[in-house]
């Protein structure tokens, strides 16, 4: 059977349109750091690199080397951890300077995917597909443990709204946001979708 997780990871994947609490267990994922504005053209580059990476895992049977273990799956969704460089992150802006933005993209890989069977996958299509940033991505296994997420509609500019919710919902909670580091899941692509469709997940870790 398929795992999908639309279906297996509601919880994780597909919360309300409003804060909740949920328990993020470890993961593994192929990752890629960059620093700078996501509207520019660099940044695709990016996605492109970890898409590459991610299918080429998915498809790997119909080449003949499929890893121990492999199950069929849905490919999981892009996601990034975003911060902001110390200057900007210390001075007092109405609107956050993207130019200053320091993210860590990332695809989830299925648990039969090894660090071994991730590394062979980043030689195989460095040969096939070369690209000077696949020198660059980790294979990783994260644990963000407890947080606060909850889906958020409409364009990206409009996600402090949502954030101010979840923070409010959090202190309610007898929680605290553990710093402004967040994660975010594309549960739309950008280049198709209009702003005000987009879905995405927004999440933060708490602590008491």
């Amino acid at each position: 059977m398929k795992n999908d997780w639309k279906k297996t990871e509601k919880g994780l994947y597909l919360p309300k349109s409003k804060p909740e609490r949920v328990e993020v267990p470890p993961m593994n994922f192929f990752t890629l750091s960059g620093a700078g504005n996501p509207n520019l053209p660099f940044f695709a580059e990016y996605i492109g690199v970890l898409y590459s990476l991610a299918y080429a895992v998915k498809m790997s049977p119909k080449k003949g080397i499929e890893p121990p273990g492999y199950a069929e799956y849905a490919v999981y969704p892009l996601e990034g951890i975003w911060d902001l460089q110390e200057a900007a992150r210390s001075a007092s802006h109405d609107r956050i300077d993207k130019d200053a933005l320091v993210f860590t993209l990332m695809i989830r890989q299925p648990d039969f995917v090894t660090p071994e069977y991730a590394r062979e996958t980043i030689e195989r299509i460095q040969k096939t597909k070369p690209h000077e940033l696949l020198g660059q991505v980790r294979f990783e296994t994260l644990t963000e443990g407890p947080c606060v997420q909850m889906l958020h509609l409409g364009p990206y500019d409009a996600e402090p709204e949502s954030f101010r919710i979840m923070e409010a919902f959090a202190q309610e909670q007898g929680l605290a946001r553990a710093s402004k580091i967040h994660r975010e899941i594309y549960l739309s692509d950008a280049r198709k979708t209009p702003p005000e469709k987009l879905k995405t997940v927004l999440r933060f870790q708490v602590a008491r």
